[in-house]
Parts: C-alpha cells; structure tokens; sequence
C-alpha cells in the first residue's frame, strides 16, 4: 500500500503555513507506517488541539480529534479497551508538556503499548505565537515581549525519568531519520516518545530573527547529531539525536489482563 492511500486526499492542501516542519513529519510518519504494512483498520491517531494535532484530519484511519492537552487520556482509553490496535498521538509541545504534562508523565510511568510523537517547535503556533514549555530562556514570543526567563523542559530527559520504555528524538530536517525512529517505535512493546524537533518559520523563527525555514533546518542539521559522536565530545552543547532507551518492560494493558484473569480464577 502506497502512502497516498494513508491520507484523506480530499483535505489537502494542508492549512499548516509554508516551511512548517509539521508536513514532513506526517509524510515520514506515514512512510514508516507503510513500511511496516500496518491496515487502516489497525490503526487509530488521536490527537489534542494545535497545529501538530491537525494532523488526524489528513490520514484515513480511525481518528479522534480530541480537547487540549487530553489525547493521552482518551488515547489511554482506545488502547485499554481495544489493545491489539496500534495507537499514534501525536502532540504539540504545549498540547503534550503544558496543559498536557500531567498526562504525559502518567502515560510514561503506566508504559502502555502507544507511540505519543512529540512536534516540538518551541511555540504555540495555531493560537498566535505564546511561548511553550519548551521555548527555553531568553525567547521573543508574543506574551514575552520583553524575552521569557522560563527555563524549558527537556523532552527526553522528562520521559526518560517517568519511565517510559522507548524514547528517541530526530528534527525535521533528518526526514529519513524520522521514519526509521517511527517504525521502531510503532513496533516497540510499551509507551514510546519520538519527539521531533520541527520548524516554526511563522512565528518562532520570524519573532526570533532566525531567518527562512530553510536556515531553521540548518540549524537542526548543524546543531544535532547521533548520540555519543565525537562532536558531542567537542561541543557539548549539541542536541543529540536517536534512540535514548529501548528496555523490555511489561506492557501495561497485558498487565491488565493477567489481573482479570487472576480475579476471573479466584471467583
């Protein structure tokens, strides 16, 4: 099956604004899924509010379109209910992080088996440009006129710690890059984070002077590279890119199922 048969033709094209890192991402996304011969009719994508989270009108799969910062928790109850269905939510870095964080960590600790794919590009792009909790300190935003002074979280280092049992990051500059951490996420048994780190050209790089979104891009290609590189080793201030963790942990709604029938015996 082609990647084109993923989507629901009749809704593009896409409202995301030209340069938008969010467009390779769903391409990559797909590509992986199709690399993987996964049916539609397996497959369900349940997304926030924010411009990461239009990505669940354009594939035709089952999806949810759900309120902000809540996928995980409706996501939660998709997987619960019907376990063999692969889950994808993707999240904007507001919609996962901010109203959303106390859900992302619980998802991370509970490891159930979903893939939650993380758009970060440091700003509330959809609602007029507000700083994120991963814009980091000293950005330009339209509610921090004066710069933030916020410290940012770091994504990897938040999952990492809530326990989630695969964790990777890539940009959206290193499109290869993200379907091959796509496909091991998807199959990876356990709660998955794949953050990716995308271009907001509208309003983080125009509010910020970074230039076109083909500057932003050079940036992700000069300022990341693979985990454990010796550049890492002479520039520590590198972003590091791949898989954090890959660890066999029982998978909570197989978890679940071992309780109901231990009950199930007892009765």
């Amino acid at each position: 099956m082609a990647v084109h048969n993923y989507i629901r033709q009749r809704f593009f094209p896409h409202i995301w604004c030209p340069g938008c890192g969010h467009g390779t991402i769903l391409n990559n996304m797909l590509r992986a899924v199709d690399e993987m011969g996964i049916s539609r009719n397996d497959l369900v994508m349940v997304s926030g509010i924010g411009c990461s989270s239009r990505i669940s009108g354009y594939v035709d799969f089952h999806s949810l379109h759900t309120i902000h910062g809540r996928a995980l928790a409706y996501a939660t109850g998709v997987k619960m209910s019907r376990p063999k269905l692969n889950v994808l939510i993707p999240m904007g870095d507001g919609d996962a992080l901010a109203i959303g964080g106390n859900h992302f960590i619980h998802a991370c600790r509970r490891n159930l088996d979903m893939t939650a794919i993380i758009m970060n590009n440091r700003i509330y792009g959809m609602t007029g440009g507000q700083f994120s909790p991963l814009s980091g300190e000293g950005i330009l935003s339209t509610t921090a006129p004066q710069l933030t002074i916020d410290r940012s979280f770091d994504t990897v280092e938040l999952a990492l710690a809530s326990g989630a049992s695969f964790v990777a990051r890539t940009t959206a500059y290193h499109a290869r890059e993200i379907t091959k951490l796509m496909t091991k996420a998807i199959a990876h048994k356990g709660f998955s984070v794949v953050e990716i780190l995308s271009q907001c050209p509208t309003h983080f790089g125009r509010k910020n002077k970074l230039g076109s979104a083909v500057d932003m891009l050079e940036f992700f290609k000069s300022r990341t590279t693979p985990i454990g590189s010796k550049a890492k080793e002479k520039d520590p201030e590198l972003i590091e890119r791949g898989v954090f963790r890959q660890a066999d942990i029982p998978e909570y709604s197989s978890e679940y199922d071992r309780i109901i029938a231990k009950a199930r015996k007892e009765r």
